[in-house]
């Protein structure tokens, strides 16, 4: 199963057989509402607080996979979750109404593909029948967390980035229709000494240069084995300083080999700076929308690279350097998808 220093090869191919994808009003004028199962109108989603309205999310996101499933919560082993907010509380507060044994994930945005790796390593170990694999992000509630609340109006740079009000889960089975995952490269804690809040794309493309480059190594696998290669939300800023990474290391991935989910989720003309952010982005892009591109057909081999930030209001007050993170996870077409 382990191949090379940081990587794993799942023999056995877990099957993702379903997805649910969940959405705010900003995602719903955005570039891909299709990829969506359920988006809501309001941010708050009928709730009195933006942390209960992101548990909604989550729990939408758990529901809509398993009804395409037609499987029972209590079908499922394990459930693993994770979001941006202080000790996961949407995610450990939907774990507490979902019901499903519960593992909590943090690697800020990488958690979709890191969820997805550990889902994959307990499914090939033997480990469970049904695992699902859910990220979340909101975008006020993360405002509010890191930033500013959204009514002061602060002015924000155009190397800021969005956060993404979205849910996106998978379910993985041993065996069933579906695209499989056959690779994981789990990354590397990568810090440069950038400490700027509002470039966060600047400060992850190293870790995802340096994830990418480790699974080509450890995988023995090149760019041209992929039709799709995708970074998390790494934006209009740090997608090129990620290309070049690469290219200095003798990978040179142009556009249509190299593109970033935080490009995709939103049009050009929404006020989002430098693209889109969150766990929820990564995870929306790819089970709404790159699954279903895989489902047509016009994608056989995605190489996923989820990138994350993995500061906190304190070590920010301290003054501290962002490190960074970035997970890779290989999806092969495999048939048909709920």
């Amino acid at each position: 199963m382990l191949a090379g220093k940081q990587s794993w090869i799942f023999d056995s191919k877990p099957v993702i057989t379903a997805t649910g994808t969940v959405g705010g009003p900003f995602e719903a004028n955005g570039a891909i509402p299709e990829a969506f199962d359920l988006l809501h109108d309001d941010l708050w989603i009928g709730e009195d607080s933006y942390e209960k309205a992101q548990t909604i999310l989550i729990e939408g996101a758990v529901t809509e996979t398993l009804k395409k499933a037609s499987l029972k919560k209590e079908d499922v082993n394990f459930m693993l979750a994770g979001d941006l907010v202080n000790q996961l509380t949407p995610s450990s507060f939907a774990g507490r109404t979902i019901g499903i044994p519960y593992l909590g994930m943090f690697g800020a945005c990488s958690t979709s593909m890191e969820g997805l790796a550990i889902g994959a390593m307990i499914m090939e170990a033997n480990g469970a029948r049904h695992v699902i694999s859910v990220a979340s992000s909101h975008n006020t509630v993360t405002e509010k967390q890191f930033r500013y609340p959204t009514e002061y109006g602060s002015q924000k740079p155009p190397t800021a980035q969005w956060t993404a009000t979205a849910a996106g889960a998978c379910l993985l089975e041993k065996t069933g229709n579906g695209p499989v995952v056959t690779k994981a490269t789990i990354g590397r804690i990568v810090d440069m000494g950038l400490s700027d809040p509002y470039d966060m794309g600047g400060a992850m493309a190293p870790a995802a240069a340096d994830t990418i480059a480790a699974h080509f190594r450890d995988t023995n696998s090149k760019p041209d084995d992929y039709d799709l290669i995708v970074s998390g939300d790494l934006g209009q800023i740090g997608l090129p300083i990620c290309r070049d990474l690469l290219k200095q290391q003798g990978y040179d991935l142009d556009h249509s080999k190299f593109q970033d989910c935080g490009l995709m989720l939103y049009k050009e003309d929404q006020p989002v700076m430098a693209g889109a952010s969150g766990p929820g982005c990564s995870a929306v892009v790819t089970y709404g929308h790159l699954l279903k591109k895989m489902q047509k057909g016009e994608l056989k081999r995605l190489l996923v690279v989820a990138t994350g930030a993995l500061l906190s209001p304190l070590s920010y007050q301290q003054k501290e350097s962002i490190p960074c993170i970035a997970h890779a996870v290989s999806i092969e077409a495999n048939g048909g998808m709920s």
